[in-house]
């Protein structure tokens, strides 16, 4: 059988054994036989996937649905790896899965989960001391829960040794296509995301790009100011500009600020202006310099820094993944990489 990290022609297909969570995501589930059976050396199936359930039968999902599951836990024994699914929620996993992991683990099997399939390997134990991820609205409660793991919560996957821990959802494809690209090649892998009508291969540190939330709004002694700042996001706004409009010293509008949106004023101000860079990356084709000024981060240099440490990406990189136009309007100029 070919090694992991060495392309080739299998001398078999690697059994994938795919265990539900309960209640299990149909999106979650999917995921895995959607891009590993789409895989084929030399015309030969390069993976073998079996969905599992610690109790099979019917299966409750998250949409409501039943789904039958005809397979049990034994089929872990004769898999190449295993691979957990979630739910989206906040669960706590089967005894029987975990007991599972275990003996999988100590065979030294590759184990991966999908979204809050990582609460399995952690109640495991498997991921102490290791690097990890989750879906992103799950994580602090699973750094409450698991406080030995390294959780990294705004990445699509991370792989420490033989575990791999993908976030949320559509972060599943990206993990499944890093496995296949690892088992047959950067090639294989893309020609899968193709057939499937995904984005090729990337890399797990990408970020979950969410829409980083802020803390749900408290008041609306503020919010007219609030309201009056987006509409002026292309402009210096300052502590003193915020007060003056709300008619307030600015130390009782940043009291005020703070008990109603859970940051300072000027926190808040550069969440809502990044926000505004990215929606101008995705939906025109503005040079970064206009960019930055439409969104008052004032110079393209200015925009890098900030939109890298949000995304991870470049101004030209996020577009080049985002843009929501054609693909020659989408080719604009920037000065900066």
């Amino acid at each position: 059988m070919t090694q992991p990290g060495r392309p080739g022609r299998p001398s078999r297909p690697r059994r994938v054994a795919v265990v539900a969570a309960t209640p299990v995501s149909m999106f979650n589930l999917a995921i895995p036989e959607l891009l590993f059976d789409r895989v084929e050396i030399d015309g030969e199936p390069g993976y073998e996937t079996v969905i599992c359930a610690p109790e099979p039968g019917p299966v409750p999902t998250t949409g409501g649905l039943d789904l039958y599951v005809r397979q049990g836990l034994d089929v872990v024994r004769d898999a190449d790896m295993v691979l957990v699914v979630g739910t989206g929620h906040r669960y706590t996993p089967d005894p029987r899965t975990v007991s599972v992991l275990r003996e999988a683990a100590a065979a030294g099997k590759r184990i991966a989960s999908i979204c809050s399939g990582a609460f399995a390997l952690a109640e495991a134990g498997l991921l102490d001391g290791r690097r990890a991820t989750t879906y992103w609205n799950q994580a602090e409660e699973m750094r409450r829960r698991y406080p030995e793991v390294d959780l990294t919560g705004d990445v699509l996957y991370v792989q420490d040794g033989q575990f791999l821990t993908a976030s949320g959802y559509a972060a599943g494809i990206d993990l499944c296509l890093h496995i296949i690209r690892t088992d047959y090649g950067a090639a294989v892998a893309n020609e899968v995301a193709r057939l499937a009508l995904v984005a090729p291969v990337r890399p797990g540190g990408q970020t979950q790009f969410t829409q980083t939330p802020l803390p749900p709004e408290r008041g609306v002694a503020c919010a007219d100011t609030r309201g009056w700042a987006m509409r002026n996001l292309d402009k210096p706004l300052t502590l003193t500009d915020l007060a003056r409009h709300a008619g307030v010293s600015v130390r009782t509008l940043t009291r005020r600020f703070h008990a109603e949106s859970g940051v300072s004023p000027l926190q808040w101000l550069l969440h809502q202006r990044i926000e505004r860079a990215r929606e101008l990356l995705e939906t025109t084709a503005l040079p970064m310099d206009q960019v930055a000024r439409a969104c008052g981060l004032g110079t393209a240099d200015s925009l890098r820094g900030h939109l890298v440490r949000r995304t991870g990406l470049t101004p030209s990189a996020y577009r080049a993944q985002f843009s929501r136009l054609g693909t020659g309007a989408a080719e604009a100029t920037s000065s900066v990489a």
